[in-house]
């Protein structure tokens, strides 16, 4: 799970989100409550289901070490065939657009010949 939040698009989508859901909470006082709400809601479910699982995940603890392991070689592998998981959110849509521009133009240029 931390390689995989560490990961530059993943973890600057999170900064975007994060950014938007503080600045709609900040805006809008009723979403604000609903919000405050469903975090104390989650909060607690996950406080309680920590407390249960506790047992069962230090039985797993090698089972989980090794699953661990295969999934960090697999996202190694991820990130050296797409590069794009390296690059901020932010980048990918500029480029996108500028791919996409540099298209149209060049369509343009197509249909005025």
């Amino acid at each position: 799970v931390n390689q995989v939040a560490n990961l530059t698009l993943v973890s600057s989508a999170c900064d975007m989100v994060s950014t938007a859901y503080a600045s709609t909470k900040d805006s809008h006082p009723y979403i604000r409550s609903v919000c405050d709400a469903a975090e104390k809601g989650v909060k607690s479910v996950t406080e309680a289901t920590a407390s249960c699982v506790q047992p069962v995940l230090t039985t797993l603890e090698p089972h989980v070490a090794a699953a661990s392991e295969y999934a960090s070689k697999g996202l190694d592998k991820l990130g050296e065939t797409l590069p794009l998981l390296q690059k901020p959110v932010e980048q990918i849509l500029s480029d996108t657009k500028e791919l996409v521009s540099s298209r149209v133009a060049d369509a343009k240029d197509a249909v005025r010949s």
